[in-house]
């Protein structure tokens, strides 16, 4: 049977109308394990929740899986897009009231956001998911120290500025439930996601500045002797326990990650003051010694992306599909001692699966590659110590020009955004404007930002930054961003050009700089669409690209770099 069929069966024992299943756990980790969201829909995409009604099925996906979506639920789930769409818009608050949902997986902004105040929304402490299918248990992997060396902080001076916002905001203590913040103050990191070196963790720091962190205690062996001696280890069933001891009256906790069942669990001592973590803001800006980290990622990066691109335009290897070219980048990064493992599921799509824009082949979608196929891949890895997220889309025989026109027009925005004078324009929204200028002047245009902060050995989606129509924060000196935008034609093919940039100050002055370090195809540009200044921009990029990872190539590896400056 199906299992949104077994869902349905359990409304009736609970007396619901409707039940609603988020892909986040309950760290709100965007790679969760379980997936609960796939399990229940098939859908995979790393982004959405679903409705399962008594007669109907909902699925709400952003813009980025409309595609995927339809083919991986769209036989069985009514699919709608999410920002633009959501519950409360088309869910009948008369035939479909009380909303079952699991309290550990939603904030009440969320369910603010999602469905306002016409329905009845009832909490179920059981997870109808979970009651049909459970994943098997992962192994336990220890957490682990990262030295003050690497990430440029001490645990002390992190909790200090934090100390000093909470003051500003009148809060005597907080409540840190996302594990990418928990790994940032305590400079620990972990494995508990698939492509995120994150601990799953939360911590409680009180005015005296005492860390109560809550974890699975079988993970520390390697962190027990932190260098912070204020700082204890409890099993998560302990929170409620250190809570009542606490001698606190006003609480932060974190709009975006604190559940319901631990803001209920709050709210029953305290009353909570503010609803923002400063964390995030906080980590959002890398230090010297991180952004040095990074670079030093990016130059290993793209000498693995060098050798598989030039790889792959060789006539003599022709003859490849999308899984033989996903596992032969993944073996040029392996060859590098400090790669780890992917920072998130590449995608690898040719032809019609390349205007898939968060694609992932399999035995049942993976495609022999033709000559006139455009392919997109877009990849990233973990390494000791930074995080990489670089698309390339590449051609294998001369494009139809119409293909080298939309592709020289993306890469027209992607100039945009690289040589943007962060001194006038700093807000995302307004970047995220100028990389589809060229493409709105064709009406052209794409269904996602044109980019998402990434974090320091960390997850490779991270806010509050970001560049698009939805975000307009100030960029500011030490953040991160990708650069991004892109071009698809459902069953035709799908272009994108990407590389991490972040903000510096020269001379007083912001800039963004490149860290990507990996060439660009020439062979899909019309150069007669590039103004001077875009074409300066690409030598200068293309010369960058040459003095860090030449030395690190082979002959005709080097050569073939060569040619194309």
């Amino acid at each position: 049977m199906k299992t949104y069929l077994k869902i349905k069966k359990y409304l009736k024992s609970y007396e619901l109308d409707a039940y609603i299943v988020p892909k986040n756990d309950e760290f709100f980790s965007e790679y969760a394990y379980p997936n609960r969201l796939k399990t229940i829909s098939n859908f995979s995409g790393s982004a959405g929740f679903c409705i399962i009604t008594k007669s109907l099925n909902y699925l709400f996906v952003d813009g980025r899986y409309l595609i995927q979506s339809k083919m991986e639920s769209g036989k069985y789930f009514k699919i709608i897009e999410i920002p633009y769409i959501f519950p409360k818009d088309i869910l009948n608050y008369k035939r479909i009231n009380k909303i079952g949902y699991d309290p550990k997986l939603f904030t009440s902004p969320t369910l603010n956001k999602y469905f306002g105040y016409k329905y009845h929304l009832i909490p179920i402490k059981k997870n109808l998911v979970d009651c049909i299918y459970s994943e098997k248990e992962k192994k336990i992997d220890l957490f682990y120290k990262l030295e003050d060396k690497i990430v440029g902080e001490s645990i002390k001076s992190k909790l200090n500025r934090l100390h000093k916002i909470l003051k500003k905001n009148k809060s005597d203590s907080i409540f840190i439930s996302a594990p990418e913040n928990v790994a940032w103050l305590l400079n620990i990191r972990g494995r508990d996601n698939p492509n995120s070196p994150i601990p799953n963790a939360r911590l409680i720091i009180d005015k005296e500045k005492n860390i109560f962190c809550f974890c699975d205690l079988k993970k520390i062996n390697k962190i027990k002797k932190i260098k912070y001696k204020k700082v204890k280890f409890h099993k998560f069933e302990e929170i409620y326990e250190i809570l009542s001891k606490l001698n606190s009256s006003l609480f932060t906790i974190d709009g975006l990650t604190c559940s319901i069942f631990y803001q209920s669990l709050i709210e029953s001592r305290f009353k909570i003051s503010n609803f923002e973590d400063p964390i995030y803001h906080l980590k959002s800006i890398k230090n010297k010694i991180e952004i040095e980290n990074m670079k030093k990622a990016h130059i290993k990066d793209g000498v693995a992306l060098t050798k598989f691109l030039f790889w792959i335009k060789q006539e003599k290897n022709f003859g490849f599909d999308e899984l033989t070219l996903e596992k032969k980048l993944e073996k040029f990064r392996k060859q590098n001692k400090d790669y780890i493992y992917p920072s998130f599921n590449t995608i690898a799509g040719s032809g019609p699966n390349s205007a898939i824009i968060h694609y992932r082949s399999s035995k049942k979608t993976n495609r022999k590659i033709k000559k006139d196929d455009i392919f997109l891949c877009d990849s990233g890895g973990q390494y000791k110590y930074g995080t990489t997220d670089v698309t390339r889309t590449v051609c294998f025989k001369k494009p139809s020009e119409r293909i080298k026109n939309i592709f020289t027009r993306v890469l027209k925005g992607h100039i945009a955004v690289a040589t943007n004078n962060l001194n006038k324009i700093k807000k995302g929204n307004l970047i995220d404007k100028k990389a589809r200028e060229s493409l709105n002047k064709v009406n052209l245009d794409y269904g996602h930002g044109t980019g998402h902060g990434v974090g320091f050995f960390s997850n490779v989606h991270e806010g509050p930054q970001a560049l698009s129509k939805f975000n307009s924060l100030e960029l500011k000196e030490g953040m991160i961003v990708s650069n991004e935008p892109g071009y698809y034609e459902e069953g035709k093919f799908g272009i994108r050009i990407e590389n991490l940039v972040y903000v510096d100050k020269i001379k007083n002055k912001l800039v963004f700089k490149n860290l990507t370090m990996a060439p660009i195809d020439d062979d899909l540009i019309n150069e007669k669409l590039l103004t001077k200044n875009e074409k300066n921009y690409l030598l200068k990029y293309k010369l960058e690209i040459y003095n860090n990872i030449s030395k690190f190539l082979g002959k005709n590896e080097k050569n073939w770099l060569l040619k194309s400056i």
